[in-house]
């Protein structure tokens, strides 16, 4: 299963896609999570320090040209870095210094990256992209070779409409599947209205994730996101168990 994780800023895009890749992997599947930000932040909530994160090196550009292309197994064992959460994290870009240029090649990196034959190496590749749209306008599209996007959505009327907006641009690149899902959830009130925002925009809901005090406390301690009890981990194993019965059959 190749997964983008995609919405809009501020939307929790990096601590869902730790939750899901720990999920994963507490499920017996082997995880590959890949880091597409310009300001990577996954290792953190995978449990990784900052100095840790930073010292990821990121995946080279040429992958996506094919001059100097290397295969799956040196790709992760000379830039993936196993975490202590258990998913193996490769860094896609990083942008640290000024007028440096786009980040085109690094996202054409990531593409071609999804393409190459990792069914070896992983059962489960997760994608935290960056905030927004743009990644799928890119030509050819940063997650064509996905199989699944998950768009997660706060509970705003924004969110949602970013969320059909993402669909759209899914269906042109002929990915397969695109979900909303919702987060920071108060409830039972947001999930009536994820329910009904998402069938006003036509987004078809996947599973709904309780707003946590103790996922904000880890953002503000700059730490990994752990393995939460009750609600959370019910609404992600239950959206594992969905993203499990409804991968598509990989064609031949």
């Amino acid at each position: 299963m190749k997964l983008g994780i995609v919405g809009k800023g501020g939307v929790g895009k990096t601590t869902v896609a730790a939750l899901v890749a720990r999920g994963f992997e507490a499920a017996g599947q082997r995880v590959i999570a890949v880091d597409t930000d310009s300001n990577p932040n996954l290792g953190i909530s995978l449990g990784l320090s900052l100095a840790e994160t930073e010292a990821i090196p990121v995946i080279p550009r040429n992958l996506a040209v094919g001059s100097g292309t290397l295969g799956a197994d040196a790709l992760l064992r000379e830039y993936g870095r196993v975490t202590p959460a258990g998913p193996r994290l490769l860094s896609a870009m990083r942008v640290d210094q000024a007028g440096a240029g786009c980040t085109c090649g690094h996202h054409a990196a990531v593409r071609s990256l999804l393409g190459m034959a990792i069914e070896d190496h992983a059962d489960v590749a997760i994608v935290d992209m960056e905030a927004g749209l743009e990644h799928l306008s890119r030509s050819g599209g940063t997650l064509a070779h996905a199989d699944i996007l998950v768009v997660v959505m706060e509970p705003s009327r924004k969110s949602v409409v970013t969320a059909a907006r993402t669909q759209a641009l899914a269906d042109e690149l002929g990915i397969p599947r695109t979900y909303g899902l919702g987060n920071k959830a108060r409830l039972p009130d947001d999930v009536a209205f994820f329910a009904d925002t998402c069938a006003e925009y036509g987004v078809e809901l996947c599973g709904v994730i309780p707003y946590e005090p103790a996922v904000a406390d880890a953002d503000r301690a700059g730490a990994a996101v752990g393995t939460l009890a009750g609600p959370v981990r019910e609404a992600v194993d239950a959206l594992i168990e969905f993203l499990d019965t409804t991968t598509p059959a990989i064609p031949t």
